[in-house]
This record gives C-alpha cells, structure tokens and sequence, in this order.
C-alpha cells in the first residue's frame, strides 16, 4: 500500500444481517445500499449471503438466486468481493445465525471518514477506541430515563 492508498483508506466496517427463516428476503434494502454507494458514503467491499442449515453448516448463495421482487437490479453487487472475508469469518457468522435462517455478510469502506482520517493521521493521532450502540441498546437506555423522569 503506497502513501496516496493510506491517505484515501477510511475506516472499514462489517455486519451480519439474519432474515427471517420463514420468509424471503424482498430485496427492498437493496436500493437504499445502491443509494449509499452512489452518493460516495461507502463503497461496498464484500457481499455475501449465506443460509444456516438445520445441521448448523453454512451454504453460500448467489444474489442472483434469493428471489428478490421488484425491478432491482441485484447483480450490481455480484462482483463485490476483494477476498477480506475468509472461512473463519463465515464461521462466526454461522456461530449468530439461527438455524434454517438466511443471512448477509457486508463489509464496506467508510469514505464519508476518509478525508477526516487523513487528516487525524496527518496531525498525528490515531484511533484508541471504536464501538457502535445497537438501536435496542438506545431504546433501553431512553425507556430508563422516562421511567426516571
């Protein structure tokens, strides 16, 4: 990785979404995604969907073949693989998915951060700490507070 590559790399995220096992995944996420790629807040990295067997076992599927309605177009994130995610990633994922339940694994690039990360690592700092608080988290700690008030 050359000096200009650092300069551009933001941070890089991933998660583990679980559809429902008892129904289809209707693919209207999917534009929304489309949209946070076109605006440049993310670039999307790895996409790949999985179903979680009885057995526990972990199948791949193509985007191609979930069947999803509408006029999206889900082949536009059927390329989207730089190899970051390996079989220990696909274990962990089928360590949370529940059995007989589809899921999707994404990691993307944060290019809304780049420049300020650059310029942070220009000045000289560097991340200690990062976390994320899970919605169901918020909501708790908001239902404590009126239950305080």
């Amino acid at each position: 990785m050359n000096d200009t590559d650092f300069d551009e790399l933001g941070p890089i995220d991933y998660l583990v979404v679980e559809f429902p096992a008892d129904r289809r995944p209707d693919g209207s996420a999917l534009p929304l995604l489309i949209d946070l790629v076109d605006r440049n807040i993310i670039r999307v990295l790895d996409l790949v969907f999985v179903r979680k067997e009885a057995d526990g076992s972990l199948a791949g599927i193509a985007v191609e073949d979930l069947g999803f309605e509408g006029g999206v177009d889900v082949t536009v994130f059927a390329e989207a693989t730089t190899g970051l995610i390996d079989r220990t990633d696909l274990e962990d994922a089928a360590a949370v998915l529940a059995p007989g339940c589809s899921g999707a694994i994404l990691v993307y690039k944060n290019t809304w951060a780049a420049p300020f990360a650059s310029a942070l690592r220009r000045e000289g700092a560097q991340l200690v700490a990062s976390g994320r608080i899970p919605v169901q988290g918020i909501l708790a700690a908001l239902d404590t507070l009126d239950a305080t008030s």
